[in-house]
């Protein structure tokens, strides 16, 4: 698989079945101009172009083409975790990058107040030099004790209006999403404060039951963190913060489709209870597309083992070694439809993260991010464009 810059001149990709919007366009074509869709048909009625790549001749009948795949809420990749600066988030980024992830927000696991500043803060730099990069996810330290997961519990604290804030500053406006537990103290006051900073507050990591999850998303919360993980689970008489979000129309469910933390059943049960509102996400960290072995997530230790990431201490889930194409693929053996399983990585992320207008799609002015995909979903080239 390769990846191609496509920031000057023109290229149109012919052959090939255009899947975006929903909808599949069979022998579609789209052409880019310097870096962003330009048209797009169907046939040969394509305009000559300085680069002419036929589809079915890289990546064989049936090549399948898609906006480029956006991750809101991953951790790191190739040995690297994005916790550890600059250059461990550009290794991750590669890794990603070559699986189809043309953008991704960069998730941060709980550390000290001052240590998540100063990430916050190299981020909204880094975001100037490198335009793959959508800003970041603080994904606590804001999190339910009882429901820690892979985060350090005892640097776990409330939502306390000055933190948040000083956090929100120290991001520059870059901090796309935080995760936060809505039943601790000032929680639901802490959702408000965050969506008025223009920065996506969700619910995750939690003990919260349906009343305080809706409670939360009243509150503007309108992200789902890892829909069934880090919380109370589906109960016929209890029926908890995943059916809270899936009836709020307002709030993306986000998933991880890698058959472990979702069994296949309940990836495809998460699609038909929130139709074109579930986000793809990796949740991926150091190990993705590396070897099994140990690991640090922050300030806890991680053992890898078949693929599958655990807390030393506890056991626990600790993020996955996922890749976006492999989601993908997982999602579609799930039973989800081609289209909408590629919703889930473009259109959906991009929109929870308030970035839909020209990220997530190959409408016309979108950026010129594409992937193409063999008739296995096996990724064969990609293409990211302009500057956002």
């Amino acid at each position: 698989m390769s990846v191609h810059t496509s920031t000057t001149g023109s290229l149109v990709i012919h052959s090939a079945r255009v899947v975006d919007g929903g909808e599949i366009v069979e022998n579609g074509w789209v052409r880019f101009e310097h870096g962003a869709v330009a048209s797009r048909g169907a046939g040969s009625d394509w305009a000559p172009a300085d680069e002419i790549v036929d589809a079915s001749a890289v990546a064989g009948a049936d090549a399948v083409l898609t906006p480029g795949f956006v991750d809101i809420h991953g951790h790191g990749g190739a040995g690297a975790a994005f916790d550890d600066g600059i250059e461990a988030i550009r290794t991750g980024r590669a890794l990603h990058r070559a699986h189809g992830t043309t953008r991704a927000v960069i998730s941060l696991v709980t550390a000290t107040l001052d240590e998540l500043a100063l990430s916050v803060a190299g981020i909204a730099d880094l975001m100037q030099t490198d335009a793959d990069i959508l800003g970041s996810h603080l994904e606590g330290p804001f999190l339910d004790p009882g429901h820690h997961g892979a985060h350090e519990p005892t640097l776990l604290r409330h939502p306390d209006a000055g933190d948040v804030e000083r956090l929100l500053e120290a991001g520059r406006g870059t901090i796309r999403q935080i995760t936060i537990a809505p039943e601790l103290p000032g929680g639901l006051d802490a959702i408000r404060q965050i969506v008025a900073a223009g920065t996506a507050a969700a619910v995750g990591h939690t003990d919260a039951d349906a009343a305080m999850a809706v409670a939360a998303f009243e509150a503007g919360a309108s992200i789902l963190t890892h829909a069934f993980n880090a919380m109370p689970g589906i109960h016929h008489r209890a029926p908890g913060p995943v059916l809270a979000a899936a009836a709020d129309h307002r709030v993306v469910l986000e998933a991880i489709a890698d058959n472990v933390h979702l069994d296949p059943h309940v990836i495809k049960l998460v699609f038909d209870s929130a139709p074109g509102r579930v986000a793809l996400i990796t949740d991926a960290m150091a190990a993705a597309g590396s070897a099994d072995g140990h690991y640090d997530l922050g300030a806890v230790s991680v053992t890898v083992e078949n693929g599958i990431a655990r807390a030393d201490d506890t056991g626990s889930i600790a993020g996955s070694t996922l890749t976006q194409d492999v989601a993908l693929l997982r999602a579609v053996q799930a039973g989800v439809t081609l289209p909408e399983a590629v919703r889930a990585l473009t259109e959906t992320p991009a929109r929870a993260i308030g970035r839909g207008e020209r990220l997530g799609s190959l409408r016309t002015g979108s950026v010129g991010d594409a992937v193409l995909l063999d008739a296995q979903l096996r990724v064969a080239r990609v293409w990211v464009g302009q500057r956002l």
